[in-house]
């Protein structure tokens, strides 16, 4: 069996570690936002967890980019990495590293490829949701005119703006409010579209298996019809060659 590349057995290896850190940060994030009677010592605590997460994967993507065998690839292909990672002061970023593992884990299961499409689909949606709705509640509660102040006015707007619906009854007011807005109504569209193409890509691949199929019967039941006629054509052959010769009649004047 060929070995695998140390990248490849480095990125097996942190999988799990990276996905539970990523699990660990999202609640370090949620928790202030959540939960915005905190004391000093929860946010501080909050804090250093959030920033030995970034630590970590700062430390992932450094490991990843000397074991790589081409450097400048790599960094083009992870570049929603190295802005996690350059970026630390924008942290609701980093939140999309759970997106990102958690797809990484989709691609390493073995599973039919409907489901690993569903299985992508429904965590980005579930990421996303969680990022728009702490991220817009952090922005919002305390505007002078917002009206988006509680978690659950949060999850409401965020899902009636991913699925482009907007009612209207929860709406940002400010300025960083109406950009994750816009963010949010984009990944709905291009999510939609996904699932979208996603079904009519099984009926097609489902008509080309009948039509193939049709195809196979249709060729098996000509084969069969000629092997027929042929076995017909032999059959009359024997008859002719069995069958007796009549006697020729005497004439009586000769």
């Amino acid at each position: 069996m060929k070995e695998q590349p140390p990248q490849i057995r480095w990125e097996n290896g942190t999988q799990r570690p990276l996905l539970a850190l990523a699990v660990l940060f999202a609640v370090a994030y949620a928790v202030p936002i959540v939960l915005p009677g905190a004391g000093s010592g929860v946010r501080r605590a909050c804090s250093v967890v959030e920033w030995a997460v970034w630590g970590a994967f700062a430390v992932d993507y450094l490991v990843r980019l000397v074991l790589s065998e081409d450097r400048k690839r790599f960094v083009r292909r992870h570049w929603l990495d190295l802005c996690a990672v350059l970026l630390p002061l924008l942290r609701p970023l980093q939140l999309l590293r759970v997106v990102a593992t958690l797809m990484l884990v989709g691609r390493r299961a073995r599973m039919a490829s409907q489901i690993r499409l569903t299985t992508y689909v429904g965590g980005a949606v579930a990421g996303l949701l969680m990022f728009g709705s702490l991220a817009v509640l952090a922005v919002e509660r305390d505007a002078p005119d917002g009206n988006i102040k509680t978690l659950g006015d949060a999850l409401w707007w965020s899902f009636t703006t991913m699925t482009t619906v907007g009612y209207g009854d929860h709406s940002p007011t400010t300025g960083l409010g109406r950009v994750l807005a816009v963010g949010l109504m984009l990944s709905g569209i291009a999510l939609l579209g996904v699932v979208t193409a996603n079904i009519a890509a099984w009926f097609i691949a489902r008509f080309d298996q009948d039509d193939a199929e049709e195809r196979r019967r249709t060729a098996a039941i000509e084969a069969l019809t000629q092997e027929v006629t042929a076995l017909r054509a032999q059959v009359a052959e024997l008859s002719a060659a069995a069958a007796p010769v009549p006697a020729r009649r005497s004439d009586p004047l000769s």
